[in-house]
């Protein structure tokens, strides 16, 4: 089954790109990376909306609509107003410096693995609504949750548009849903899909006691991303044999699976999961060699 990964986003940006890459909004040329192109109209107002509202807004307007402040505030602006002139970069560069994406380390993934994280990932983005890993685009800072003049909540802008490009695209596909709350308000799921999928982190103690992860999730579902592609992952049966980072396992009696084999996987890890690990390695090792050797006592006895 064809799978698709919807992925947050990173506040983060590497600055910098290709100043001979073609215009982002210009698709005449083939070696030009988009999409969703469908969504360009859309892209230019709230572009157009963006950098009026920062030429006419004072420090404290601006530090409203970014959320910071200082340097950080200065170099935002500079890169809204610039947007149209920036060199640009593939998205999942540009984002690169996030935690997810740092965590999911695409330059070091196996060339499979690169190809299907582009033809099958999808981000949803506070001022482009949904791109492509390899998408063009320039340095920027809108968040999904923003409020433009003249446009209103970014994610509400987006939700007619994004809905409609992404409710088509994951028609009968299994959807691994690692979106952040604010980026999905931007999505009317119209479950077209023939699974969805999600994830969720707890640490048990020694009591037994479970709490939610929060800080250290980004850099577990990047790691989450990886072994989605490296495997092509398209059940949660692909979560089973996942040797997750700090020792997070499966649950399958805290999981809800539906019918249809989606729903949400609840992953813990709790104390004495090292010894746990080694012994499943162990037995998954031991298990290998029996098959071996039963296959070359089959081979000879086909050959006598």
């Amino acid at each position: 089954m064809r799978f698709t990964i919807l992925l947050p986003s990173a506040e983060g940006k590497e600055p910098g790109g290709n100043p001979l890459a073609p215009d982002m909004f210009d698709y005449r040329s083939s070696n030009t990376f988009n999409y969703f192109n469908q969504l360009n109209p859309e892209r230019r107002a709230l572009i157009d909306a963006l950098q009026a509202q920062i030429k006419g807004a004072d420090e404290d307007e601006l530090q409203q609509l970014f959320g910071i402040k200082g340097d950080a505030l200065e170099e935002a602006v500079e890169a809204n107003l610039q947007i149209y002139r920036s060199p640009l970069m593939a998205a999942v560069d540009r984002y690169g410096p996030g935690v997810m994406y740092a965590s999911m380390d695409f330059a070091g993934l196996p060339t499979g693995s690169q190809r299907r994280l582009l033809e099958n990932g999808v981000i949803f983005s506070g001022l482009f609504g949904l791109l492509r890993p390899d998408d063009l685009i320039p340095d920027y800072r809108l968040k999904m949750d923003a409020k433009v003049e003249g446009i209103g909540k970014a994610s509400a802008y987006w939700r007619e548009p994004l809905s409609d490009a992404l409710n088509t695209l994951v028609a009968g596909h299994a959807v691994w849903n690692l979106l952040s709350g604010v980026h999905e308000t931007a999505w009317d799921d119209a479950e077209t899909y023939a699974r969805m999928i999600r994830v969720k982190f707890y640490k048990e103690d020694e009591d037994g006691e479970r709490a939610a992860v929060s800080h250290g999730v980004k850099e577990l579902r990047g790691a989450l991303v990886a072994h989605i592609v490296n495997e092509t992952a398209d059940s949660v049966e692909a979560l089973d044999d996942w040797e997750a980072p700090d020792g997070y396992e499966v649950d399958p009696d805290a999981s809800e699976i539906n019918e249809n084999g989606g729903g949400t996987v609840v992953m813990v890890t709790s104390p004495g999961w090292e010894k746990r690990r080694a012994a499943r390695r162990k037995a998954r090792a031991e298990a290998e060699a029996e098959a071996a050797a039963a296959k070359r006592a089959r081979e000879e006895d086909d050959d006598d």
